[in-house]
């Protein structure tokens, strides 16, 4: 906002003092009285709002209080703003970035824990990004609005909000890491122990902490070198990275928080088909079921780090009949 004074951000309750749901946008209202707008509750209200001023050349960034809310704004999203710049001969750029803070592990319950980015996965015209703790979060939303040039759905899950990020230096003191980062705006970052993988771990936001800790585990435990692959872009899918790690580990586990069915796990391994792999690809996801609000419930629907674990030594235990 402050580099650029076309971003507007628009949401619910996002004024100062409240400063939104997940208090991201706390101090900004502050700032820039007049390009902080809070709205009432109408989610397709607020996306169309944003829409038009898109379309007027401004850069809004639309706040989402909680992910489950997108079904809200599905007509927007995928029959009027992922459209707008071929409709309109691509003579137009939509800089628009929509936040939604998605996931369970807080006892919300089954209308407010959701992972449910899969509804925009593969709209044409649509970029669906996630945050992470290996990458710069700040730095992902500032390239989403001032350099993608066109609309994002950023997912940012809600546990994210209180881990620190991981920089280079603390990926190789914790877990023996090197990394590699493509060149993507949206980066995919690659994680090693070496030249040599057992298996390829795969995994976007707030699975990633997860992920890390069963790679610790598979290491110290097992013996089994891991290469976790953290795609920043999940749609349209940057495979290159993933394929390049596959190609070494012959041997893969697909992770995300959301329903394993029909979701962007199975389109990761369609990718990967052509690789000839040691064993059957793995997916780690929740449960087919609502989400409970009792913790102890909730454990048992979403993804948990034994979960991975097993995934991973499945690979290694298992080849094709």
């Amino acid at each position: 906002m402050r580099s650029d004074p076309d971003v507007f951000v628009i949401g619910e309750d996002v004024l100062d003092p409240y400063g939104g749901a997940f208090k991201v946008t706390k101090g900004l209202s502050s700032r820039y009285p007049d390009r902080v707008l809070t709205t009432p509750i109408s989610e397709a209200g607020i996306v169309g709002f944003a829409a038009g001023m898109a379309l007027r050349g401004y850069k809004p960034v639309v706040e989402i209080m909680f992910g489950d809310f997108v079904t809200l704004i599905a007509d927007q999203l995928i029959n009027q703003v992922s459209k707008m710049t071929w409709m309109y001969n691509e003579k137009i750029d939509f800089p628009m970035v929509v936040r939604a803070p998605m996931g369970g592990r807080r006892g919300y319950g089954p209308t407010h824990s959701q992972t449910l980015e899969r509804l925009f996965l593969g709209v044409p015209g649509l970029v669906v990004a996630a945050i992470s703790p290996v990458f710069d979060p700040g730095e992902i939303v500032r390239r989403a609005i001032l350099e993608v040039g066109q609309p994002v759905f950023l997912v940012e899950n809600k546990l994210l909000y209180q881990e620190m990020v991981l920089e280079e230096e603390a990926l190789e003191e914790r877990f023996g890491f090197c990394r590699s980062d493509d060149v993507d705006l949206l980066p995919t970052v690659t994680l090693s122990h070496g030249d040599e993988a057992d298996v390829t771990l795969i995994a976007y936001g707030g699975m990633v902490p997860l992920v890390l800790d069963a790679a610790e585990r598979l290491h110290t435990e097992e013996e089994l070198d891991c290469d976790v692959v953290v795609p920043h872009r999940l749609s349209p899918l940057a495979i290159e990275p993933l394929i390049e790690s596959v190609r070494r580990s012959r041997r893969v586990v697909v992770v995300e928080e959301g329903v394993a069915a029909w979701g962007w796990g199975a389109e990761v391994v369609a990718a990967l088909s052509g690789i000839a792999l040691e064993a059957p690809a793995e997916r780690v996801g929740a449960a087919m079921s609502p989400i409970p609000a009792s913790r102890r419930q909730e454990q048992e629907v979403l993804p948990q780090i034994d979960d991975v674990v097993a995934a991973a030594i499945r690979t290694v235990d298992r080849t094709f009949a």
